[in-house]
């Protein structure tokens, strides 16, 4: 099989991955850069793709930051290998070299007094000629990111049908990779959803599959727009930042849940390692490992483990006593 066509091999490399269940939308991105990268250069088949040629390429990507740098060369390479696996490539023309990250920072984490603070500060936001109910929405979409570790964008695109409150059961629809979950709520957080619920049904043309957070009815609160408006109350709110950690942004708020919940069953004097695959099944992820990059080792953490390894080391230490 040879390749005729550049952009048709990258529609059929990307629709192979979607049918995986993945989404590839930033890769998309990537490889449409390359696209008009070598129409640029009169490049239309994927045997034009030469050292030289991906080379230029990358350097006229400007990528200051390592973890994107290293995300446009493992797109390219993705590419090239699946190209070749599909014999539409003899090898792999080229090895992009990853940089190192050593400019990596903690997440940001909220701790309790300061997520309350947050809350109430996007509670009291005021509405605006294309934003009625502001506040309350806002609210709402950052309680459930802090409460039950959703991403922002799986709590901004929550549709009406998508809440039971009879079983207290949210259908998290198209997560990460286009998964969907189930995930369990208490009663907090039920007051939360039955009050929006309220607010929704009684609104004019709101059926089951419209959106639970909307300004205008028709169409969900962008997840861009939800996250620019807290890194303004953030912001405003003056948190401090210790050194090496990043600004605080919408996703703090699910590291937060995941730090809290571990650092909670440490208090609660439950195995952490029992709970880890719930926790990881809970927050959509695959595998524990994955859940792992969101549990930043605190002061708090590192306390609570200490006093459980000398709970656990005490009596070896009494036996060796004279």
């Amino acid at each position: 099989m040879v390749s005729e066509n550049l952009a048709a091999d990258v529609a059929a490399f990307l629709a192979h991955k979607r049918a995986l269940g993945r989404k590839y939308l930033s890769e998309e991105a990537t490889l449409h850069l390359l696209l008009v990268y070598t129409d640029q250069c009169g490049v239309t088949e994927s045997a034009g793709l030469t050292p030289q040629l991906l080379d230029e390429f990358v350097a006229s990507r400007s990528r200051r930051r390592a973890r994107s740098f290293n995300h446009l060369i493992g797109v390219l390479g993705t590419f090239l290998d699946w190209a070749v696996s599909q014999q539409l490539l003899a090898a792999t023309p080229w090895h992009g070299t990853r940089r190192r990250e050593t400019d990596e920072r903690l997440p940001f984490l909220l701790d309790t007094a300061q997520a309350r603070r947050l809350l109430e500060s996007a509670a009291a936001l005021p509405d605006n000629p294309r934003a009625i109910g502001r506040g309350p929405t806002y609210h709402a979409i950052f309680a459930l990111c802090y409460g039950l570790g959703l991403r922002g964008g799986e709590a901004c695109h929550l549709l009406l049908e998508d809440i039971d409150t009879d079983r207290q059961l949210l259908v998290v629809r198209g997560g990460k990779f286009g998964k969907s979950r189930l995930v369990p709520f208490g009663p907090r957080i039920g007051e939360l959803l039955a009050r929006q619920l309220k607010h929704r049904q009684g609104q004019e043309g709101a059926g089951p599959g419209s959106p639970l957070f909307t300004f205008d009815g028709r169409r969900c609160v962008n997840r861009t727009s939800a996250s620019h408006t807290f890194r303004l109350l953030a912001i405003e709110l003056e948190f401090p930042v210790p050194a090496g950690t990043t600004a605080p942004h919408l996703h703090s708020l699910r590291h937060s849940f995941a730090v809290g919940s571990l650092l909670r069953w440490y208090r609660e004097g439950v195995d952490p390692s029992v709970r880890l695959f719930q926790l990881s099944t809970f927050m959509g992820h695959v595998d524990p490992a994955s859940t792992a990059v969101y549990l930043t080792i605190t002061p708090e953490l590192f306390s609570e483990a200490s006093h459980r390894i000398e709970v656990f080391a005490e009596p070896a230490w009494l036996e060796e006593q004279p």
